[in-house]
């Protein structure tokens, strides 16, 4: 008798021309595209937690929800993130969350989690080019402005 198991297929689909896609050359750059693309009805209400998909060119591929939580947190499962970046073919990536609070600072929780991220990155040769942390008037916080990325 012969085996039989499920064939998996991985595809990613493009809405626009590449000539189309936005180029990211800076935090505020990603910062206000992010924005732009956020539920204004929830920014102030939950945690979420989201991952800029970007070509060897800094140019945005796509924007992927990984999770929404609650008022104070969201879970980021490491191993969903990278089937979306790896799935998607992309080169560099830019992390970003909010903060309902508005406050800017991220928290150690963060900290650790995008490091545990840059060093999956690494082995698999994606750049993390940047985490950003938004509030719900529209600043940010740049781990890589600041220097802790």
């Amino acid at each position: 008798m012969r085996s039989k198991v499920n064939e998996i297929k991985i595809s990613y689909k493009r809405g626009l021309k590449s000539s189309m896609w936005q180029k990211i050359s800076s935090s505020q750059d990603a910062a206000e595209l992010l924005f732009e693309h956020w539920d204004k009805d929830t920014i102030e209400l939950q945690e979420t937690f989201k991952v800029v998909l970007l070509n060897n060119s800094n140019k945005v591929k796509g924007i992927y929800q990984i999770s929404q939580g609650g008022i104070i947190g969201t879970l980021v499962d490491v191993r969903i993130l990278f089937a979306v970046i790896l799935k998607s073919l992309s080169v560099g990536i830019i992390l970003t969350h909010n903060h309902p609070s508005g406050k800017l600072m991220p928290s150690e929780a963060d900290k650790r989690l995008t490091n545990k991220i840059k060093k999956a990155s690494e082995l698999f040769d994606i750049k993390l080019l940047d985490h950003l942390i938004l509030a719900p008037d529209g600043d940010y916080y740049s781990f890589s402005d600041n220097g802790i990325l």
